[in-house]
Formats: structure tokens, C-alpha cells, sequence
């Protein structure tokens, strides 16, 4: 239950990040954006493995973010490689945009394959820099046919407190 709700949460937060962003492009030049990855970095307060009551969204903090993106049709058989640093908003969302690319069209392609990974560099807080979930390749794709656009959710990363605070959190209970 509290990793269906926690799921459910972060999937809020990414919708709010992708809106809040698409606000912002909107107000900026346009983008030929295609493919966008993208994630959240928390502190895990009370150093439970969960996103809890006390836990917040760590911004400024540093993530690699690597991708391979193949598109195997009858017209192309490229791969792209990407590596990157990202810095994560102030919402602790990090986001990766990919241009687009030639012979890629990953809502319309039916056989593109790709694969992220996004692990954690840096905290951006003294008081939350001890690494919980640092890397990740779990992800939830959503794609548009309509405006060819795909979407790469990650899931969170975290960070801990150096000390659990046990009059916040409570005593640890094994089992």
C-alpha cells in the first residue's frame, strides 16, 4: 500500500514538474523536443526506504542521467548514446530533453527500444547527503502518437539524514 501511494505521489509531482516546465517553454522559444527523461530526488527523513510524512524533495541536487535509444524500422537502425549532469529544480525534479533526431519517431516507431539509468552524484543539503536509492532503471513510459512526444518517468532517487532522528521518526522496528 505505501508503495502504491508513494508511486501515485511521484507520478503527481511529474505530472506537476511537466506542466510547470511546458508553462515555462511556452513563455521561452519553442523546442523540437521529442523525447524527455526525467525524475525526482528526495530526502528520506526517517531513513525508511519511503517517501513518509517527514521526507521532502531535495532541489539543487546533481544526478547523471545515461540513455541509449535505438530505432530499428525498416528505414533506419540508429542508436543514440547520451550522458549527462543534471541538477534537479525546485521541485527536486531533474530533467533530461533530447532534440529531435532524424529517422526517430518514438511514439510512431513500434520497435524503439531505449534504456536510462540516472544515479546520484551530489546532495545539494549538508543535512541530507547520505545516498538511499542511488541509482535507478525502473521507468514508466508514456508516449503521444498525436505530437510525437515520449516521456521516460524514473523512479526516485534519495537521499538520508547522517543521523535518524528518533524523536521525529520514532524507535526502528526490524521486520
Amino acid at each position: 500500500m505505501r508503495l502504491l501511494l508513494l508511486v501515485l505521489l511521484l507520478s503527481m509531482l511529474l505530472l506537476l514538474c511537466v506542466s510547470v516546465s511546458k508553462e515555462e517553454e511556452a513563455a521561452a522559444a519553442p523546442t523540437s523536443s521529442q523525447i524527455t527523461v526525467m525524475g525526482v530526488v528526495y530526502c528520506d527523513t526517517c531513513c525508511n526506504n519511503s517517501f513518509s510524512g517527514h521526507s521532502y524533495f531535495l532541489p539543487g541536487a546533481l544526478v547523471k542521467i545515461d540513455c541509449v535509444f535505438k530505432a530499428l524500422s525498416p528505414s533506419t537502425a540508429e542508436q543514440i548514446s547520451l550522458s549527462v549532469k543534471r541538477f534537479t529544480d525546485k521541485y527536486g525534479c531533474y530533467k533530461l530533453e533530447v532534440p529531435s533526431v532524424d529517422g526517430i519517431e518514438c511514439a510512431h516507431e513500434s520497435a524503439v527500444k531505449s534504456t536510462c539509468q540516472a544515479t546520484l552524484i551530489a546532495s545539494s543539503s549538508a543535512a541530507c547527503n547520505v545516498p538511499g536509492y542511488t541509482t535507478t532503471t525502473d521507468e514508466i513510459a508514456v508516449k503521444s502518437e498525436q505530437t510525437n512526444v515520449c516521456i521516460y518517468s524514473l523512479s526516485a532517487l534519495n537521499y538520508r539524514p547522517p543521523k535518524r532522528d528518533v524523536a521525529m521518526c520514532g524507535e526502528e522496528h526490524d521486520g
